[in-house]
């Protein structure tokens, strides 16, 4: 089963971004966000907010066990860029490009298991005694 969170107009360039999300990639889901914790950029706090989203969806929406979530893929996509432009010299203006990013996390982890019955006894057959053959 795969669960998919997506953060949208994160305000940060995607090329930053994608640093710290190739690092997580098919990681289990505990080791990802130690990484997250102690990685010391913008994006790794707004990956590991998009990540938790994520694994609370797969426990809460899909019955999924936390313990075997493993991420399949963290995918950061550009979103529309914000220009400005700021006055320079002799009447000129420099562009000023805000970049922002869409970050998209794949969960796939196993639905629990069910308690399997045992299989029901099969009721002893009543074997037929074996006909003498009469020997004539």
């Amino acid at each position: 089963m795969e669960v998919t969170s997506t953060t949208k107009f994160v305000r940060l360039s995607p090329k930053k971004a994608r640093d710290v999300a190739r690092e997580i990639q098919g990681l289990p889901v505990s080791n990802a966000l130690d990484i997250l914790t102690f990685t010391p950029k913008k994006a790794a706090q707004l990956i590991g907010k998009t990540l938790k989203t994520a694994i609370a969806d797969a426990e809460n929406n899909f019955s999924l066990d936390t313990n075997s979530l493993m991420i399949k893929e963290a995918v950061i996509g550009a979103g529309p860029t914000m220009r400005r432009f700021k006055p320079r010299a002799k009447g000129s203006a420099g562009a000023i490009i805000k970049r922002t990013s869409h970050i998209s996390i794949t969960l796939v982890g196993a639905p629990p298991e069910k308690k399997k019955r045992a299989p029901k006894k099969a009721a002893a057959k009543k074997e037929a005694p074996a006909a003498e053959e009469a020997t004539a």
